[in-house]
């Protein structure tokens, strides 16, 4: 079977609307995805689409404030990290009634077997099962149950041809491969399958206790605060990385660096020579304090600039609300003729033209 391609690259990426971006969301995902937007931008090898995911933040959140406080964050940030609204298109997923429209089309075609094996679905089934007298599909809502189908509408309705993603999220983007053919062979080559974009050399930044920078660890140092308005963000980071933990070891002792949660979270920030000569001097013995001294300056020399630009885009939601709303008359334009092209192939049209 043949499928549609695209002459050029079109990259998509949808963020959540539930929490606070923090310095690992920066790190893993912000930073790398606006740098190969403005790439294909800057050689014209393709575009870019950036969509806040608000239809699938009520999966899991069920937090009103926090999905709309959630959403206002985000946004700014990742507008003040660079991303310009005018090279790329950045709308909320929600302002695009065509997307759950197109999910329902794509759900008609597509096997619920092959929703059955979505990782997340089947981690809540196996700890239900874990209880023993529990149902199966306890406490599992249609909306995570088919989360796959509408990240599917999502991708496909734009046509993406790759979709950064982490490793947890491939088997989704197989999954919308798997119902573009679907759809591709049963009515009409409509859709291009999807690749998944994975960067190896992309650093998985550590907490302040170590492990994996996370949310639901509690151990995230926050990008411009905790989203108020109000808050200084620059005092709020300072104070997150004093608290970052580390050993008993005197400041005249030698150190080694590999050892070092400080040091880790440094070398997603510090030029190779910066790095370099920081473990020289943490073999040389460092004081801790000091150690979270270098590190806080490193990281704000980068955020500093940005940090302008959140704060005002925070104090002026109407401003954030008329630039996502560009977007999204920009996304409904694409859209438009998908969703009407979809249409047509499954017999939705019109019986005749009428004067």
């Amino acid at each position: 079977m043949t499928t549609q391609t695209s002459t050029k690259k079109r990259i998509l990426t949808g963020i959540t609307t539930t929490g606070i971006p923090h310095l690992g969301n920066y790190v893993g995902s912000i930073r790398p995805a606006i740098a190969s937007a403005k790439q294909a931008f800057a050689d014209d090898s393709g575009d870019a689409f950036f969509f806040l995911a608000d239809f699938h933040a009520l999966i899991k959140c069920f937090d009103p404030d926090e999905i709309h406080r959630s959403t206002r964050a985000i946004a700014a940030t990742w507008l003040a990290c660079g991303l310009d609204p005018e090279q790329v298109i950045f709308y909320r997923q929600s302002d695009i009634a065509q997307i759950p429209e197109l999910s329902w089309i794509l759900s008609c075609s597509c096997a619920k077997g092959l929703m059955n094996r979505a990782h997340a679905y089947k981690a809540s089934v196996d700890m239900n099962l874990a209880k023993g007298d529990t149902d199966p599909d306890f406490g599992i809502s249609m909306g995570l149950f088919s989360y796959p189908v509408l990240m599917s509408a999502d991708i496909l309705m734009f046509n993406a041809t790759h979709v950064p993603v982490g490793k947890d999220q491939i088997q989704h983007i197989e999954m919308a491969r798997d119902i573009a053919g679907t759809f591709n062979h049963k009515y009409k080559e409509l859709f291009t399958l999807p690749v998944a974009v994975t960067d190896e050399n992309t650093p998985l930044l550590t907490g302040l206790d170590g492990r994996k920078m996370s949310k639901s660890y509690g151990n995230t140092i926050p990008l411009f605060g905790d989203g108020s308005p109000n808050i200084d963000p620059q005092k709020a980071l300072k104070k997150a990385i004093a608290q970052i933990v580390t050993n008993s070891q005197a400041p005249e002792e030698p150190k080694n660096p590999d050892e070092c949660n400080i040091f880790e979270i440094y070398k997603a920030f510090g030029s190779p020579d910066e790095i370099n000569e920081l473990a020289e001097r943490y073999r040389r013995g460092i004081g801790w304090g000091e150690a979270k001294d270098i590190l806080f300056h490193k990281i704000n020399d980068e955020i500093a600039p940005m940090r302008e630009k959140y704060l005002h885009l925070m104090n002026n939601p109407k401003e954030l609300e008329e630039i996502l709303q560009m977007g999204a008359v920009k996304a409904r334009r694409y859209a438009d003729k998908q969703l009407d092209k979809t249409r047509r192939a499954t017999g939705i049209r019109p019986l005749a033209k009428l004067k």
